[in-house]
């Protein structure tokens, strides 16, 4: 039946014990469930910077301290009080990047393109590593020699001597035609 050795025998008696005497608030607190994630509300209006979506469902900066309440409060009136760092300032209460920040290229590619060098290069020692040692040696059927002998013997013995083989073989002159 079963046949368990003394070494798995001790291993599995041991994690037994180790989990029989821990008791289950020290199990609890190792996995970290103290520690609850921030859960986004999906209902609620959210920020996005997207190029396809020009105006975002709310404003960048939600919670506005008191230098933020007194520029919304000059944004009311006329805007051509307001300088051209206010004007900037108001922009990004609202937004985060502009269309320009957003089109900016990013080095992205470069990542993606070693990834696949690395990638390739560790399939390449892959194939390398089988071809040396998993893969058994070829045989003798593959070599020229081998390969002429069976051409001859194909031409002996005729093989398909309409529109095959042997038909391409002028057996007076004894060469291909």
């Amino acid at each position: 039946m079963l046949h368990l050795t003394v070494g798995r025998l001790g291993c599995l008696l041991s994690r037994r014990a180790v989990v029989a005497l821990t008791n289950s608030c020290a199990r609890m607190s190792s996995h970290s469930h103290h520690e609850v994630s921030d859960q986004v509300d999906m209902s609620q209006p959210m920020y996005w910077d997207r190029l396809d979506t020009p105006l975002p469902d709310r404003a960048w900066i939600d919670v506005l301290d008191s230098k933020d309440k007194s520029l919304k409060q000059k944004e009311k009136g006329p805007w051509t009080a307001l300088s051209k760092e206010e004007k900037i300032a108001l922009y990004r209460l609202k937004f985060n990047h502009t269309y320009p920040e957003m089109k900016k290229p990013s080095h992205e590619w470069k990542t993606v393109i070693g990834g696949m060098f690395i990638f390739f290069g560790i399939t390449g020692l892959v194939v390398f590593w089988q071809g040396h040692y998993v893969y058994p040696p070829q045989p003798h059927t593959f070599g020229e020699e081998w390969q002429a002998k069976q051409v001859q013997r194909m031409l002996d013995m005729r093989v398909n001597p309409i529109e095959g083989f042997s038909a391409k073989w002028d057996y007076k002159n004894k060469q291909w035609k």
